[in-house]
């Protein structure tokens, strides 16, 4: 509970320091020209990049500590539904496009500028969106005991 309130509390703070180093991007490509235009894009994309993946990182290890502390005590981690798709799955189809996400946020922003980043990452974030409230759109089947 302390993790996720210090997450929280962290959050806003995240944002402010991002949106700093957006200004602090766009100042320094003002000054020094369009020459510069892809190495600062670059370097702003890699600290977005380091900023997602500690989130993803921090959740992961918390997802983790907690399904632990379940088997400790004797439980059993929680169950999905035949019909839903696995956190790992999920985190997987995650991953893979924010590995995408660093071209296309590369080309968006190159050839329609800031517009084009924000186009970028709303279709990356929609994709996302869709694929997490999705069920699997076959159903499964126990391999095991099930004779038709």
């Amino acid at each position: 509970m302390e993790a996720r309130d210090t997450e929280l509390r962290n959050g806003p703070l995240q944002d402010a320091e991002l949106k700093k180093e957006l200004d602090a991007t766009l100042h320094a490509r003002r000054e020094l020209g369009p020459e510069y235009e892809s190495a600062l894009l670059e370097s702003f994309l890699e600290k977005v990049e380091q900023r997602v993946d500690g989130t993803v990182d921090r959740r992961v290890r918390r997802q983790l500590a907690e399904q632990q502390m379940v088997v400790a005590r004797g439980g059993r981690p929680a169950a999905h539904n035949d019909g839903d798709i696995s956190f790992g799955e999920r985190f997987g189809f995650g991953m893979i496009s924010l590995i995408l996400a660093i071209p296309l946020s590369a080309i968006g922003a190159v050839n329609a500028g800031l517009s084009g980043l924000f186009v970028t990452w709303a279709g990356i974030l929609g994709v996302n969106a869709v694929h997490a409230t999705r069920p699997w759109p076959w159903p499964r089947r126990d391999r095991g005991g099930d004779t038709d």
